[in-house]
């Protein structure tokens, strides 16, 4: 299923939301190439973050292979800075697609439950969560993917009866229906587990599952502290309502 829309307006504009969507998408063309073979490979290598290197549990001089005769050779001294410049980092044009979509469509209303500094500390402490998901791995790790978990996570707590507007693929054509958010989102939390599980003993890079976990279960477990009480209230004036059929 993939959500295109909520019935959950804002107060405020999301300025922090699309801040993070611009500087996003401007580093995926300006610095990545818009995923050209040798600036991805430079980034990846350069600012993406290795949760192995940030934990001091990689030997230094450990390499990982991308291909094409390409590799990243660890350095624990440049993981610092890492941590923020991995987050607008992506892989493709359909990881970054997916991720600034997500952000939007969620990040908007928890931008809108508390202050801007709040969520831009929220934000970066759902990413660390990726790290924590595998702390000895030298694979590079790019995308916002863990903050966004984040986020929807803390959607989950403060909003799960707002309708989500889900297209829903049956056979060879879509159906356009509503759901609780509680629902969308325990199924993709859901999916996030089985595709971690399946991946277990896996070598090498690709969805980073389990750091879409950590950051979700972030998002659950910190909104609470994080949130601004006034404005998560007036934000809860729709809800889901199940249709009745006659």
């Amino acid at each position: 299923m993939f959500p295109y829309r909520d019935e959950n307006e804002t107060q405020r504009t999301p300025f922090v939301t699309f801040a993070l969507i611009a500087g996003t998408s401007y580093v995926w063309l300006g610095v990545q190439g818009g995923g050209a073979a040798l600036p991805l490979a430079e980034s990846v290598c350069n600012l993406g973050l290795i949760p192995g290197e940030l934990t001091g549990l990689l030997p230094s001089g450990t390499t990982f292979d991308l291909g094409d005769g390409l590799a990243c050779v660890t350095d624990p001294g440049r993981q610092t800075s890492s941590v923020v410049t991995s987050m607008f980092l992506h892989g493709s044009w359909m990881h970054l697609l997916g991720n600034m979509w997500f952000l939007w469509l969620f990040g908007n209303n928890i931008e809108d439950s508390m202050t801007r500094p709040r969520f831009i500390a929220f934000y970066l402490v759902c990413a660390m969560a990726q790290v924590w998901a595998n702390p000895v791995s030298g694979v590079p790790m790019v995308g916002a993917s863990g903050a966004i978990s984040g986020v929807m996570g803390a959607y989950l707590v403060l909003f799960p009866r707002v309708r989500v507007w889900t297209m829903i693929p049956l056979g060879f054509f879509f159906h356009s229906m509503p759901l609780p958010a509680w629902a969308m989102l325990i199924y993709w939390a859901f999916l996030q587990i089985a595709g971690g599980i399946g991946d277990i003993g896996a070598e090498g890079g690709g969805v980073a599952f389990w750091a879409h976990v950590g950051g979700f279960v972030a998002g659950v477990v910190l909104i609470k502290f994080f949130e601004r009480e006034d404005r998560v209230r007036a934000r809860r004036a729709h809800r889901w309502q199940p249709r009745r059929f006659r």
